[in-house]
């Protein structure tokens, strides 16, 4: 099959509106995660989360189309523009053959509690036109390749948290099977509402830290009591390896495993020991030709069995606490930002190994025996990195892995 390697990368979270500034708050172990500004949260029992704040969508949409788009699709507009910009790409690519593989684990939420509210307060008559084309998930694919002109294959994940990995791997398949040369990959998600947060805590997912909102999101720490909600995006162009060399790109990293797998266990909960994490960690292996991997950068999402769950995993994909490389979760920095998680990460990861540095797991205070990895705490770690893994798993038990290396 067809190699496929990184060529492009752009991002947007709590922490910056691009990739570099991005990067550096993570490594330095900064924290985006304060108190929700969007919509009113005071009778909420959650009150804090990883808000994308200062950001005008007019930078990226003409303002009369800004209402025509939620959120999330804004934010993917923004790192996808970052992307292409980064890629090089020049008027000679063949537009039919470049696609786009958007990813979103809910869409549009904003907009549906936002029509919702006028369909009960002023009638069905009153309810904005643009709300269904607004709120769709592959809507974020629609008005990105419209934004690019990219006429190849569009395709769209839909798979809670690690819906963004999986996009990363659905674009990945369409160039190794020949349906595109390039694919640009978004993930984004923005559902920092009353519902989105008002639900999730109704699952006790959440974090209820409100006091502390810096130190709210604490992966693989004992005193970890649920995930922060983030928001944001990114988006990596994938290119077939040689288009790439005979244009003179540059080339960030190769994409050389994913490994996808589903629980069968139940709706929130991951399956028993990670196993079905497990199996998507060693898929990813088993393609990318079992290599010494030298970073994971971990879902890590600081709830119980997440964190518990994954360190299992991660010490039965490669045998022994004393095999695991060191692993460490980025949402301590950005919070869980769902289904936009898997872009952001991977981008994370493929920075952590250009600039050979291992961002921290920051907040980790108190020990938990259970997850005893070497999750690199609180302060970044210097390392030569040649391959990264970077883990997603969502609702539903529905997992994705993927393997880069440095070329």
């Amino acid at each position: 099959m067809k190699r496929v390697v990184v060529t492009g990368m752009g991002m947007i979270n709590a922490l910056g509106h691009d990739k570099e500034s991005s990067f550096k708050a993570i490594c330095e172990g900064e924290c985006g995660i304060d108190m929700i500004t969007i919509f009113d949260a005071s009778q909420h029992s959650v009150q804090i989360a990883g808000e994308v704040k200062g950001f005008d969508p007019e930078t990226v949409m003409h303002p009369k189309e800004v209402k025509k788009a939620d959120r999330f699709i804004h934010f993917g507009l923004k790192a996808a523009q970052e992307a292409m910009e980064d890629a090089g790409l020049n008027a000679d690519i063949d537009k039919d053959r470049f696609g786009i593989s958007a990813a979103a684990g809910i869409g549009g939420l904003a907009a549906i509690e936002a029509s919702s509210i006028v369909l009960e307060t002023k009638g069905p008559r009153r309810i904005s036109p643009f709300f269904i084309p607004s709120a769709l998930v592959n809507m974020l694919g629609g008005f990105v390749s419209i934004e690019h002109g990219l006429k190849g294959p569009n395709l769209s994940s839909v798979t809670a948290c690690a819906a963004g990995t999986h996009g990363i791997s659905e674009a990945a398949k369409t160039i190794m099977t020949g349906g595109a040369d390039q694919m640009l990959v978004v993930a984004a998600e923005s559902a920092i509402c009353g519902v989105g947060i008002g639900g999730f805590a109704a699952m006790k997912a959440l974090s209820t830290r409100n006091e502390e909102p810096k130190k709210a999101s604490r992966p693989f720490d004992a005193d970890r009591t649920g995930f922060v909600m983030g928001e944001g995006a990114a988006a990596l162009v994938l290119e077939e390896y040689e288009s790439a060399v005979a244009r003179g790109a540059r080339i960030y990293a190769e994409l050389i495993g994913f490994g996808e797998s589903g629980d069968a266990n139940h709706i929130t909960t991951p399956a028993p020991g990670g196993e079905g994490a497990a199996r998507a960690m060693k898929a990813a292996m088993k393609m990318a030709g079992q290599p010494k991997v030298d970073y994971i950068n971990a879902h890590g999402t600081s709830t119980k069995y997440n964190d518990w769950y994954e360190t299992m995993a991660t010490k039965a994909t490669f045998g022994s606490v004393e095999n695991c490389p060191p692993i460490s979760s980025t949402k301590g920095q950005t919070g869980h930002c769902l289904g936009a998680a898997g872009g952001i990460e991977a981008v994370v990861s493929i920075m952590a190994m250009r600039d050979s540095i291992i961002p921290p797991t920051i907040n980790y205070e108190t020990p938990d025996l259970d997850c005893d990895l070497d999750i690199v705490p609180n302060v970044a770690r210097y390392a030569e990195l040649n391959v990264v893994m970077s883990n997603s798993f969502g609702f539903g038990g529905t997992n994705g892995v993927v393997i880069f290396k440095k070329i």
